[in-house]
């Protein structure tokens, strides 16, 4: 995360991330993403999926490899500020 070209995409639900999240970044919840991912498309990439765990972006980050899309699993989201503050 040394570069600040990417775009994080937080995968939790509404009530979940308006609980707490990265400045900046977007919420999808996971139950949406496949439908939105024309959305995905037009950001910055690469796309930085986190979720509460890294379990939920986990598995965005694998359905979006797969169909060619430059992104990585960040983990919790706690951990993507945690990095993004170093």
């Amino acid at each position: 995360m040394e570069n600040s070209n990417f775009t994080v995409v937080d995968v939790r639900s509404y009530g979940e991330f308006a609980g707490g999240n990265v400045a900046g970044s977007i919420n999808i919840p996971l139950q949406e993403i496949v439908d939105r991912a024309s959305e995905l498309d037009a950001m910055v990439k690469p796309i930085i999926f986190c979720c509460a765990s890294g379990n939920r972006s986990g598995q965005a980050t694998a359905y979006f490899k797969a169909q060619g899309l430059e992104c990585e699993n960040g983990g919790s989201w706690m951990d993507v500020n945690y990095n993004l503050a170093k």
